[in-house]
């Protein structure tokens, strides 16, 4: 089921991941207008669970997605495909277009459209990410545990990966590919048993469906069963940019985000983000959580702003009545000659 988008809406929340659905969902509660556009493109669609999730661990993406959505438009908000192409501020709001021509206005933004993952050029990488190609311990490390792991030097974060993977297996293995490791690195590896395999990667194998080893330029085959990836993350915002809103350089070196204070406020007024677009390490948890802390800081704004507007409506009879006052004094005073 998809929503008809409506004309207005009090926050038009631009994802519909876990970040963005968990904010609507807030919103909804607070029984503010919100509408969910989602392009359909989860960056977790590959993976067969979503883990480390409490009293959810397992759930397939697709299933949790269906379940955030049916709680939003039980609470009355809706949920719409589609795709952002322009923002540009309207007045005290914000006129979005989609890229099929749609628009839709709104007094608040919560963007929430996560990032792309820039793989490198490996031969084979990019068909087996987010099954037995994976990038995030706490994410896939039990399903990985004590089986034959590599580590692809792919970013500044690498050897820290093949660090935290030997805490799921014995077995783990780093291939320096075109980042070989300082000599203080290679202490570390060799000091917790990670062995370093020198040589550029030149694709991997598939054996059944299922990862068989990494192939070196010079022909030899390493066996392994998982490979530990570091992907340059990207954040999806190119929207934003006639705003004055563009992703910087994330201070990890692992890519690009857009900046916010704790809360997800960006230096947009009106504009606040949540989970990977500009938390590119936050797991699915954390992205919801962030959701929900951007939501309430989205209302209590709104609020905010709504009783400025009614104090300025309340003192304004007043106001009138004052000068008739006055006015009725003057004159009263110039009749009788004073």
């Amino acid at each position: 089921m998809t929503d008809e988008l409506g004309a207005d809406y009090e926050v038009l929340v631009i994802g519909g991941g876990a970040a963005g659905l968990s904010g609507a969902l807030t919103l909804a509660r607070a029984r503010r207008s919100v509408a969910v556009l989602d392009a359909g493109a989860p960056r977790n669609a590959p993976a067969e669970g979503v883990h480390g999730l409490l009293a959810l661990d397992g759930i397939r993406p697709a299933e949790l997605l269906e379940r955030g959505r049916a709680e939003v438009r039980g609470h009355g908000g809706h949920v719409v495909t589609g795709e952002v192409d322009a923002v540009t501020r309207d007045g005290a709001g914000f006129a979005v277009t989609l890229t099929d021509g749609r628009g839709v206005r709104a007094r608040r933004l919560l963007v929430a459209t996560g990032l792309v993952d820039e793989l490198p050029e490996v031969p084979g990488l990019r068909a087996r990410w987010g099954r037995d190609v994976i990038h995030c311990p706490y994410c896939h490390g039990w399903e990985v545990r004590d089986r034959a792991i590599g580590v692809l030097a792919s970013g500044p974060l690498s050897v820290h990966q093949a660090l935290l993977f030997r805490q799921w297996s014995p077995d783990v293995t780093f291939f320096s590919h075109r980042l070989p490791p300082t000599a203080e690195q290679a202490e570390q590896l060799a000091a917790r048993g990670i062995r370093v395999v020198a040589g550029e990667v030149a694709s991997l194998e598939v054996v059944d469906d299922r990862l068989g080893g990494v192939r070196l330029s010079d022909g030899r085959l390493v066996g392994r069963e998982a490979l530990a990836v570091s992907s340059r993350m990207v954040a999806r915002a190119g929207f934003l940019a006639s705003l004055g809103l563009r992703p910087a350089e994330h201070p990890a070196g692992v890519g690009e985000h857009v900046p916010a204070d704790a809360t997800g406020r960006t230096e947009v007024p009106g504009v606040w983000v949540a989970g990977n677009v500009t938390d590119p390490a936050a797991q699915v948890g954390a992205a919801a959580a962030a959701g929900t802390v951007a939501a309430a800081q989205i209302n209590a704004d709104l609020v905010a702003e709504e009783t400025r507007r009614a104090v300025a409506a309340r003192r304004e009879p007043f106001s009138a009545a004052s000068e008739a006052l006055l006015s009725d004094l003057v004159l009263g005073d110039r009749r009788h000659g004073r």
